[in-house]
Order: C-alpha cells, then structure tokens, then sequence
C-alpha cells in the first residue's frame, strides 16, 4: 500500500510539474514570430567564414538567403556581391560608416520593391550598380543624384512604369543604362536631348518595353554615335513608313542598334489581331513604303555648304579628302575644316561638284563616309529669276491668244449680211462697190425666204470689181466674163459665173 500511495504521489507531482513546465514555455512560443519578424530588420553582422566569402577587398554574399545587408562592412571593400537573397528594401541605414572605395554593387534577383531616397549617400564612388531583375515599379526625383561617379546603371528586367525626368539628373559620367524588359510606355527623350543630355551616354537600352510612339524627327536628328548606342526593338510602335524610313537609314549607316538585332525590330500592324512584323519589310508587303537611300547633298552656286563626317563613336580622329584624292589644304579658304570635324566648302563653284571622303579611325573602329555633292550651274535667286521669267512669257503668250480671238470672232460685224443690218441697194454709181447677197439656187427658185430674226438661211457676200480690172478679190477671172451688174429696180440679178469668187461675211473686207 505505501508503495501504491509513494507511485501515485510520484505520479501526480510529475503532471504537476509537467503542467508548470508548459506554462512557463507557453509564453516563450508565442514570442518566437516577433522575435524573428524583428530579426528581418536588425542585420547581422559581416561573417566571412558562414554567410559570406571575403576575398582581399571583395566580399561576397550570394545566395545566402540575406534579408538584410550585412553589418560592419570592411572600410576597404571594392566589390559588393549580394546578389540571389531575399533583401526587399534598401534602406538608407544599410550601412551606417561610408564605403569610400567601393565602386561595384550587386543586388540583382533579390524583389527589391523599395529604394530609400538617401539609399546611396554613403557610397558615391559607385561605378557600377546591379539592380536588376528585381520588382521596382518606379524611379523617384533625384534618386541617383549622389552618384556622380556611376558609369553603369542596370535597372533591366523589373516592373519599372513611372521615371521621373530627374531620376538620372547628376549622373554626369554614366555611360551605360539599361532599362529594358520593364513596362514604361514613355520614350525617356531627355537623357539623350540635345540640352538636357547625358554627355557620356553611349548606350541606352529601353527594348522590350511598352512604348508605342517614338520622337521620330528628334531621333533622326541625332548624331551617329548615339544612334548606335540607342536601342529600343521589341516595342509596340504602330507600323508606319516613318519608322520604317528611320530604320532603314540606320541600317544603311551599319547602326548596331539596328544590325544586332534586326529580326527583333518589329511593329504592330493595324487590326484586332495585333500581328506583328518586321519593319525593314513594310517596303516591300504591307505599306508599299519607298526603298531608302542615302540622300546625297545638293547645292547652288557660291552657296556655303558644311559637310558631317557623322561617326558611330563620338571621339574619333578624322580626316578630309577632296574630290580626286585631294588632301585638304589649310591654305585654301574655300574648303575649311572646322573644329567639330565637318568641311565647310563655298563659296561653291561648278568644279566643286564630286565625292568627298572623311577617314575616321579609333583604336576599336575604322570608318569611312562618302558624301556626293552636285552644285548646280545656277544660283539659287538667279533659278528663281528664271522660273519667273518663264511663266511672265507663258502667260503673256496665252493673252495675245485670247485677244486674237476676240478680235475675230467678237468684233462687230460691218456687213450688210449680219444679223440687224437691213439689205439696201446702193446707188447705180456704187453698184459695182456694193455687196449682194448670193443666194443659192433653191431659194432663187422659190423666192428670197427669210429665217426667223431678219436673216437668210445661206448667206454668201461677194465683193465686186470694176469690170475692166483683170482681178476680182486678189483672183483672175478665168473666164474673162463680165460681172454681174443690178437691172434697173429688179432685185433679181444674172447668176453669176459658178467660178467666180465670193468670199464669207468678214470683219476684214479687202480694200480695192
């Protein structure tokens, strides 16, 4: 029995203690969440020997499943690997001490959705920054500022929609900034603008995105270098022939934005089913665009004319060679080479005309650009003096025309046959001077007819002469017979001579 009573008490104090066991670790269970939601903002401190490999002044941190930026980063780190980890937001107390010489930051593939404004004042002597593959949605003012001395931005393959036009402001040496594979749906024309451009980009990359309207005529007007360095295939442009044309004459130029990746440039033809089709072909299926040249240049006489030796880098060294393989005398005033590299020529001659050569070469790249230059036999004013000259002579050409035919047929007629001039028979004296009218033999048969309105059906008016005259109106008498002559107050007359000569009513009549 008391070894029953010694089990069971034993038994009970154990529950006892089992049950103030869980009691007390109860609490600690549930504070186990906060302590590791806490624990996402609170970084650890660096540990070259588990989370990260450090390597003289490289330090990486790859695929470690980081939440946070490491703690009590050496001074000395140059390279920054923290690529492939869970580091949503980078803050601005990321790393408290300045990195003086850090120059290459990695932070790609880590659903980075949250920049700080002030995530980069410690670290301006940044060259190059991966935030690629990441899940940015926008780009604030003056995000970038204090990185005046970035070279490369990469920002590709994120949600980036918004940019605001002073994201970039203060990257005075960046030459590099890729932007594609995101959803902007705006050409960022600024960075590079003529005033507000980048002045050592030399590559931006805005393909794969949403854009579906491009500054044609500002890009067009673009120098080379930069053209070559501007990618934007693989949007959703609307096929045009301006876009074609501006492709076109890139791809005559040997652009590699548009030599790379030629089959990717495409656009999307009108139509519910959205297709999609190669730009370079709207010439020759769709749109029946016109095939791209080249234009050559055109000029008058003693015009000024500036030739461009357009290059597709920016800082190469160039040289001029004249028609003939002529180099370019510095003593020659007519052709002079100015400090940005193009030839003036003028004042232009008819001999001035050929093919003029710029030789540009770098240590990565050799050139050669041919410009065919035709002057004109004319100047400019003096073919327009011309064309005027020509239609002054057309037009007072077409109004000696016009009054020649008014002066014939809308003279007033003086013949007694004209419609409202009443048949009177002239004195016996003036009978030979007179006009008759002839009437045809019909109507002599059936008696003068007259029409509606005081006229006669036919009308024929034969001028007579005097009878001893060899000439009846300008012709001989073949017949020698005698003209006929009026009878007294009968007004029927002989019927005259079937060859005689009678001539229709005219404003004109001869004169004897």
């Amino acid at each position: 029995m008391m070894g029953g009573s010694l089990w069971i008490s034993h038994g009970a104090s154990e529950a006892v203690f089992r049950g103030r066991s869980f009691i007390t670790v109860l609490p600690l269970a549930l504070l186990l969440p906060t302590v590791r939601v806490s624990a996402q903002f609170i970084a650890s401190p660096l540990d070259c020997q588990k989370t990260c490999v450090c390597a003289s002044n490289i330090v990486s941190c790859s695929k470690m499943n980081l939440t946070n930026v490491p703690i009590a980063l050496p001074t000395y780190t140059a390279v920054l690997d923290l690529s492939f980890n869970d580091i949503t937001k980078l803050r601005a107390e990321w790393t408290p001490a300045a990195l003086t010489r850090l120059h290459t930051l990695l932070l790609s593939h880590n659903g980075l959705t949250f920049l700080s404004s002030e995530a980069f004042v410690y670290v301006t002597k940044l060259r190059y920054l991966d935030l690629s593959s990441n899940g940015l949605r926008l780009l604030d003012e003056f995000i970038f500022e204090p990185l005046e001395h970035l070279e490369v931005l990469l920002l590709y393959n994120n949600r980036i929609s918004q940019i605001d036009r002073s994201a970039f402001s203060g990257l005075v040496n960046l030459q590099r900034l890729y932007l594609s594979q995101n959803m902007i749906t705006r050409f960022p024309l600024e960075l590079v603008r003529e005033r507000s451009r980048l002045e050592t980009l030399r590559l931006l990359d805005v393909s794969s995105n949403r854009i579906k309207a491009l500054p044609l005529h500002e890009l067009q007007a673009l120098p080379a270098w930069i053209k070559n360095g501007l990618y934007f295939h693989n949007n959703s442009l609307p096929c045009s022939c301006e876009v074609h044309e501006m492709v076109a004459r890139w791809h005559l130029k040997e652009l590699s934005s548009v030599m790379d990746f030629k089959d990717s440039h495409t656009c999307v033809l009108p139509g519910p089913q959205k297709e999609k089709m190669a730009i370079l072909d709207l010439d020759k299926v769709y749109l029946n665009c016109s095939e791209v040249k080249i234009l050559d240049k055109e000029a008058y006489l003693e015009q000024f004319l500036v030739l461009d030796c357009d290059t597709r880098e920016k800082d190469m060294k160039k040289c001029w060679v004249l028609p003939g393989n002529i180099p370019v005398s510095p003593l020659d005033k007519t052709f002079v080479v100015r400090p940005d590299d193009s030839l003036q020529i003028g004042p232009l001659k008819a001999e001035d005309s050929g093919v003029y050569t710029c030789y540009a070469n770098s240590d990565s790249l050799n050139e050669t650009i041919y410009v065919t230059v035709m002057v004109f036999n004319s100047t400019k004013s003096g073919g327009l003096e011309n064309l005027k000259t020509a239609y002054t002579t057309l037009v007072a050409c077409l109004i000696s025309i016009v009054m020649i035919l008014i002066y014939l047929y809308l003279t007033p007629c003086q013949c007694a046959c004209c419609p409202g001039q009443g048949l009177t028979k002239s004195d016996a004296g003036d009978s030979l001077h007179s006009s008759t009218v002839s009437i045809s033999q019909a109507h002599e048969e059936t008696g003068q007819e007259r029409v509606e309105g005081g006229g006669f059906a036919y009308r024929h008016a034969a001028f007579l002469q005097h009878k001893e005259q060899l000439e009846q109106n300008g012709r001989l008498n073949p017949i020698g017979e005698e003209d006929e002559e009026w009878q007294g107050d009968n007004t029927e007359r002989r019927r005259s001579n079937t060859e005689s000569v009678s001539s229709v009513c005219s404003d004109t009549p001869m004169v004897v």
